[in-house]
Parts: structure tokens; C-alpha cells; sequence
């Protein structure tokens, strides 16, 4: 009687044994396959639907302003076996360079930048390898001579030789999507103690000013779907601030933006008084005339 009771204990065990065994495999062939992806959820880069595009992304450059460094930003790093030390506050203000651009999108659209921020593919940032984050950049298309004005606030690209990534929007206004790479030159820009905008730690020159003078500038406030709501808050702060309002529509939301102004430097006043005034959130952006 025990040594049937023991012979049906060993098959019992044996039987728990394997079904732990295949669901061990299992667990390690799906971890596998999840793996592939690191923690993106594409293996490969790609372009977003054109119908999921804001009409307006590529019209808007990053609005220069002076920000603290963000401070793990400023100590080496190691990338696939490779030390690359970023550069002091002092060197990053008369950086230039020209070279190869790329850019990315969805698959990193909705993760976490190297300075701790979510990528929006949306909006006018870049990689650098090298610079302090957040720092402002102008490149300039060598191909074409557009050019756009980016936030950086992530690292790379660490593949070949390119110089900086640049976001989905910044390649559109570069007019470099098709080509997935440009030749560019890159320039620092730095504000001084007066506000005054610096390229690579040099003023302006009249003829760069020429297309500074062709832009816009706003302060957007609030984006709502109710439109009756978005109009009245419009109405309310036009009169508080002596300045027009409009309420563009896409998809559905309604954005409540003051403005025109002239220059950067208006436009960061107002933005100064519009978030003193209960609305931390607004930001500035631009738009050619």
C-alpha cells in the first residue's frame, strides 16, 4: 500500500514539475520577445499618420528663454562603451558647428527625455550629445536655408557621425522628412542680461534680424472644447491686457491665444503677467506673419 502511495506521489510531482517547467519557458520566451523592443513599444522609428498631424506644427519655432540647467545634464555619461562630457555653461554660449541632422518620432513620442521630460514629437526640440539641457538652438538646412529654432532637452544621436536629432515637427520646417537626414549648421542661441538674443555668443546682425522681424509672437493661455467658455475667457483677458485674442480650432479644441506682438521680448512680459494673473500654464510661441 505505501509503495503505491509513493508511485502515485512521484508521477504527481513529475507532472507539477513540467507543467512549472513549460510555464517557466514560457514566461522567459515572452520576456524575449518584449526585450526586442527595450522599453519602446516599436522596433523601428516611424513617421505619425498624417491625419493624427496638427496642420500648424511646423509654423512655430522654440521661444528662446533663460532656464536653469538641468543638473545630471552637466556630468559625463558612457554610451555604448563611449564618455562624452558635456559642455560647461561658457563653452555651450559660442558653440557652432555645421554637420549631419536626423530626427525621430513615434517610437519615442510619449517617453521620458534625458532631462527627465516627456518627447513630443510635436513640438520644436532636439538630441545633442553634448550640450547642456535645455539649451536653444538655430539650425539652418545647408540644402535649403530653412531654418528653425529648437529646445534641446535629450541626449543623442549616438550612431554614426550625425551631429543632432531633431523632432518630427523640426524636420518638417527643415523640409528634410523625405530625405530622414540634412547637412546643417547649428548655432547656439543664448539670450543676454537685456533680453537681447545672441547667435553662438554674437548679436544679431541686421541682415539675421530681417526674418525676426517677419515673425509673430503669442502667449497661449488655455485650450478648451467649449467654445462659448474659450470666447468669454478671450474677451476678458483682450480688455485686461489691451492686446487681441484669437481662439483657433483643431480637432475639437479651441486654444485661446493673446497677441500679436513684435518680439520675444514682449511677448515674455506678457507671459510673465498672464501667469501671475492664475495661469501658470501659458506658454509663447511663434508664427511667420
Amino acid at each position: 500500500m505505501k509503495q503505491g502511495q509513493q508511485h502515485t506521489k512521484t508521477i504527481s510531482n513529475t507532472n507539477v514539475t513540467g507543467r512549472t517547467f513549460l510555464l517557466l519557458l514560457l514566461l522567459t520566451l515572452v520576456s524575449a520577445c518584449s526585450s526586442n523592443y527595450g522599453r519602446y513599444q516599436q522596433r523601428n522609428d516611424s513617421a505619425p499618420q498624417a491625419h493624427e498631424v496638427p496642420h500648424d506644427i511646423a509654423m512655430h519655432d522654440a521661444v528662446p528663454k533663460v532656464e536653469p540647467y538641468y543638473p545630471a545634464s552637466l556630468r559625463a555619461y558612457n554610451v555604448l562603451g563611449r564618455t562624452y562630457q558635456p559642455m560647461s555653461a561658457q563653452q555651450a554660449v559660442t558653440y557652432s558647428a555645421t554637420g549631419q541632422a536626423s530626427w525621430y518620432g513615434q517610437k519615442f513620442h510619449g517617453h521620458l527625455t534625458a532631462n527627465g521630460e516627456v518627447y513630443d514629437m510635436y513640438q520644436m526640440t532636439a538630441a545633442h550629445k553634448t550640450l547642456p539641457l535645455p539649451s536653444y538652438v538655430r539650425l539652418t538646412n545647408l540644402k535649403n536655408d530653412k531654418q528653425v529654432i529648437v529646445r534641446v532637452n535629450d541626449r543623442g544621436p549616438f550612431h554614426g557621425h550625425r551631429l543632432i536629432d531633431v523632432s518630427y515637427a523640426a524636420a518638417k520646417k527643415l523640409d528634410m522628412l523625405n530625405h530622414g537626414v540634412a547637412n546643417i549648421k547649428l548655432d547656439v542661441v543664448t539670450l543676454d542680461e537685456s533680453g537681447q538674443m545672441l547667435i553662438a555668443g554674437k548679436p544679431l546682425t541686421p541682415q539675421q534680424n530681417a526674418p525676426e522681424l517677419q515673425t509673430e509672437y503669442y502667449v497661449q493661455v488655455a485650450a478648451l472644447s467649449d467654445s462659448s467658455k474659450i470666447n468669454k475667457l478671450a474677451k476678458g483677458l483682450a480688455a485686461l491686457y489691451q492686446i487681441g485674442a484669437q481662439t483657433p480650432e483643431e480637432n475639437g479644441v479651441f486654444r485661446l491665444r493673446l497677441g500679436p506682438l513684435k518680439d520675444t521680448s514682449s511677448a515674455q512680459q506678457l507671459l510673465k503677467k498672464v501667469q501671475q494673473g492664475g495661469y501658470p500654464n501659458a506658454f509663447t510661441l511663434s508664427a511667420p506673419q
